[in-house]
């Protein structure tokens, strides 16, 4: 995939083999700010709770199990908490769901397990502290200034950790919802008919394939045509069609093999057939 950032305000586009283009809204490090607050304030209170059961454990007795207890869930939490969290919400922490943010790679794909992991990892270079003197006493503070200034000179507001794991953080934005459209072209019917039997649309080419034939009908003939070319040639090729394709009833065809043929048992016209 190809990446282009836009000069003006925080969208970037990012375009996928099949030239499908989406676009997603940087999330700064202002909008990230409230949501690392709400994590940490989640931590503070299962720490809390640790402490709660290190007391309970003193009083009969086992202090030491209940000392060692303490020091290794405060461990998983200090270094596991958001590395779990994103890999198993998606690439949400609490605090990343309530401010309606999301980590995602670069390519816009969800992350992975261990690039969850890995950017939570090198928070701690994100962090790294300076020197206040406080009545003669120099003490270490973490002010993230390293994790601010990496975000300040990145297009795509990436820390490093970001950067090393090759993850960037989105604002989640209200999408739509449409039931599925109806596709009535015979044309396009008979052509879904003809596609490869092992066929999967890929999540960003089902969504490009959902919004074009919600929108398709509002769009002038020969607009339509064109911005049915730039997707459906480099599918053509890819599927094996021949030259030709009317390319506005392939993504028909496509949408219908994805949303429709593809939930039933089997096609209408095979059936039809027999």
């Amino acid at each position: 995939m190809s990446i282009a950032a836009a000069p003006t305000d925080t969208r970037i586009e990012i375009v996928t083999p099949e030239n499908i283009a989406f676009q997603y809204r940087v999330a700064g490090p202002f909008r990230r700010l409230p949501a690392y607050l709400i994590d940490v304030a989640i931590r503070a209170a299962l720490v809390i709770a640790l402490s709660i059961g290190l007391t309970a454990f003193s009083v009969i007795g086992q202090i030491g199990f209940g000392l060692g207890m303490f020091m290794v869930g405060y461990f998983l939490l200090d270094w596991f908490y958001g590395g779990l969290f994103e890999t198993y919400w998606n690439g949400q922490t609490p605090g990343k769901r309530l401010m309606r943010i999301r980590v995602v790679s670069d390519e816009g794909q969800p992350i992975t397990g261990w690039q969850a992991v890995l950017r939570n990892f090198l928070r701690a270079a994100d962090s790294m502290p300076a020197v206040a003197l406080i009545d003669g006493t120099a003490i270490m503070l973490p002010t993230y200034m390293v994790g601010l200034l990496s975000a300040m000179f990145t297009d795509r507001c990436q820390r490093l950790g970001d950067l090393a794991a090759g993850t960037m953080v989105i604002v989640e934005e209200p999408q739509r919802h449409y039931g599925v459209a109806r596709v009535t072209e015979p044309e396009a019917i008979r052509l879904a008919g003809e596609l490869p039997a092992n066929f999967r649309a890929s999540r960003g080419l089902a969504r490009a394939l959902s919004a074009y034939v919600q929108r398709r009908q509002t769009f002038p003939w020969r607009r339509r045509m064109e911005i049915a070319m730039h997707v459906g040639e480099p599918l053509r090729i890819k599927l094996g069609l021949p030259p030709g394709v009317n390319y506005d009833l392939l993504l028909c065809a496509l949408y219908y093999r994805t949303f429709i043929a593809d939930r039933v048992e089997e096609l209408p016209y095979a059936a039809a057939a027999r």
